[in-house]
């Protein structure tokens, strides 16, 4: 055995023996269950939700030695069941993000540009929202583990059950009320996506039309094909 691996082994066993001196501490609360609970009742008990949002993405292609920076957007939001959402980005530049749950819509007004691919692609799934659009079980669809539990608060770190196209979703939970406060993504990469709801709304039944893209003269319409396998 090294001296280094003996020393830790050493530091462990001095931590071990006194910790059975004390008096043993009581086991930190877990409450992954209790606030997956909460969310999935608040989520299954919506026909619609609006909200503000702040988004900070972090792509390491671009990082450069001292790590990759955020870059920010904002926006509103307004999700719908079964399967519907769109989202409005005003800053840095005007875009919308659309879905009838069936096609996506990704359209960049200042290149008067359209991108259309199929939901069934992956898309959703990314972005970890199924549960939001009356689609899944949190229980069900990962491994939920508490990072930290508070009364009005609770930070939960959810690993996908199955194969995803990302590695995990972090959520900030208000207890009180069940709302998801923030979302954060990590792909496969090392990117990180991080999401801050504010101004939650919640809504009856949603206008249909809110949920449908159509182009407009001289946009051009790129079909985005699926991954080959």
């Amino acid at each position: 055995m090294g001296a280094r691996a003996a020393a830790a082994l050493a530091a462990l066993w001095f931590a071990a023996a006194a910790a059975s001196a004390e008096t043993p501490a009581a086991p930190a609360p877990d409450c992954a269950a209790a606030a997956s609970a909460q969310v999935q009742a608040r989520y299954d008990g919506l026909r619609s939700l609006r909200a503000r949002f702040d988004q900070e993405s972090r792509n390491v292609a671009f990082g450069g030695a001292g790590g990759p920076e955020a870059v920010p957007s904002r926006g509103r939001v307004e999700f719908a069941k079964p399967g519907r959402m769109r989202w409005e980005y005003e800053a840095p530049e005007p875009s919308l993000v659309v879905s009838d749950g069936k096609k996506l819509w990704i359209y960049d007004p200042k290149a008067k540009e359209a991108q259309v691919l199929s939901v069934d692609q992956g898309f959703l799934s990314a972005a970890a929202i199924q549960f939001l659009l009356g689609e899944g079980k949190l229980l069900e669809s990962f491994e939920v583990k508490a990072r930290r539990c508070e009364p009005e608060r609770a930070e939960l770190e959810l690993r996908p059950r199955a194969e995803a196209s990302y590695e995990r979703i972090d959520l900030v939970v208000d207890r009180k009320a069940g709302w998801i406060r923030e979302t954060t993504v990590f792909d496969l990469l090392g990117n990180e996506t991080r999401v801050r709801f504010e101004d939650l709304e919640p809504g009856g039944a949603p206008d249909e039309a809110r949920f449908r893209f159509e182009p407009g003269p001289g946009d051009r319409v790129l079909i985005v094909e699926p991954a080959a396998p």
